[in-house]
């Protein structure tokens, strides 16, 4: 999914060694000379990553050669509500009074798991700050650190998902140490590898989970459906930093053997009680499309999905599934296809329907903010409707 990312100083030293005027990268990029421009000049300090995606395929570099960090964080005032979370995987608490228990502990976990897939974010880190800190009073056995992995993991990727990045890298380096198995360990590097995608460090995401696949490859006659879920996220991470990294050629062989692994295990693996997302054919479909997006495709995005007027999927299930935020995701990359197509009314549905479903996700995600401001920019007049999700999603008007 495009994030946005800081590469003006970088474009200008790789356009001059091509030898190639603004002009010039204008004309094979298809991004306009005024955006190079203000790019070069500093006068934009950060661009969406498919433009710099076209940018870097018209100099024949790597997209990450243009990235410096996007370590942007929220401004004080957005990034306060999560401030206690974030103390919370930094800063060791003294704990007073009775002693928690793995027991205590763990009988929270299905609480901050709904909480989780059901996008209540807020709700989320009003338990997640005190029951970290529990944990990491437990101690040292192999109990307290499973339990302490799992909820680690989970702020990890609360924290990703609102741009608290130190914090986030904290908290996953901190579940990496403790996680019971291997199978916790690649769930956790799957998501260290989305964080290191919404910084722009592509190579580094890419070579995280590359490596991490290798290691995870199972025997696949007999790999369990857990092994086979593992292997193929981290697969599927793979092939979406090297495609944002413009290397396509390793993108669609990661892909390719991510599909293979999909149709081996047959069906979308549902969460359990472990990991944090599904798995299987539906994923590899939803990326699919999100590749469409990043190679500028958005004819192919919507020919992947049912033709219907509305964007909204039945509350609560999606394909015999809870909804997850991968869904979400995937129906963001619709939207967008419907604004590169110039389909806004359509684009505009199929935002109003995540944000039915799932309000506090949609208004920590900049690609939403994207498309929306898109729409907003080419209308003369709003409807209620766009202003009312102009207002969730914080698009100045």
């Amino acid at each position: 999914m495009p994030e946005e990312t800081d590469i003006g100083s970088s474009l200008r030293k790789v356009r001059k060694r091509r030898g190639l005027t603004q002009r010039g990268l204008a004309d094979i990029s298809g991004v306009s000379l005024s955006l190079i421009r203000k790019l070069e000049q500093g006068e934009i300090a950060d661009t969406r990553m498919e433009t710099a995606h076209r940018l870097a395929s018209a100099l024949r570099v790597p997209t990450s050669c243009l990235l410096e960090r996007d370590d942007e964080e929220p401004a004080a005032e957005a990034a306060e509500p999560w401030r206690p979370l974030e103390r919370a995987v930094q800063v060791a608490t003294v704990r007073t009074g009775q002693a928690p228990t793995v027991e205590g502990v763990r009988a929270m976990l299905p609480e901050v798991r709904s909480a989780y897939f059901d996008n209540r974010l807020g709700e989320l880190t009003v338990l997640l700050a005190p029951l970290l800190a529990d944990a990491d009073a437990l101690g040292d056995s192999a109990e307290a650190r499973d339990v302490r992995s799992h909820l680690l993991q989970i702020a990890g990727s609360v924290l990703t998902q609102v741009r608290q990045f130190d914090a986030a890298e904290t908290a996953l380096r901190r579940a990496l140490d403790a996680a019971p198995d291997r199978l916790r360990a690649a769930g956790i590097i799957t998501t260290w590898s989305w964080l290191l995608v919404r910084q722009g460090k592509l190579a580094a995401s890419r070579e995280l989970a590359t490596k991490w696949a290798d290691d995870a490859e199972p025997k696949m006659s007999r790999a369990t459906p857990e092994e086979l879920a593992a292997f193929g996220w981290l697969l599927t991470q793979a092939s979406a930093a090297a495609l944002r990294d413009n290397r396509l050629g390793e993108a669609d062989d990661t892909m390719r053997l991510a599909q293979s692994v999909s149709v081996l295990l047959g069906r979308e693996l549902p969460r359990g009680t472990e990991r944090l997302a599904t798995w299987g054919p539906t994923t590899v479909r939803y990326k699919a499309c999100e590749r469409h997006i990043v190679l500028d495709q958005p004819d192919k995005v919507l020919r992947a999905v049912k033709p219907k007027r509305s964007g909204r999927a039945a509350p609560g299930t999606q394909g015999g599934l809870t909804v997850s935020t991968e869904y979400h995701r995937h129906r963001l990359d619709v939207a967008k296809a419907h604004t590169m197509m110039r389909q806004y009314p359509e684009a505009v549905d199929v935002l109003t329907g995540v944000h039915v479903e799932a309000p506090e996700w949609l208004a920590s995600q900049r690609y939403a903010r994207d498309i929306l401001g898109d729409v907003v920019e080419r209308r003369r007049t709003l409807t209620p409707e766009m202003r009312t999700l102009a207002d969730a999603v914080g698009v100045p008007l």
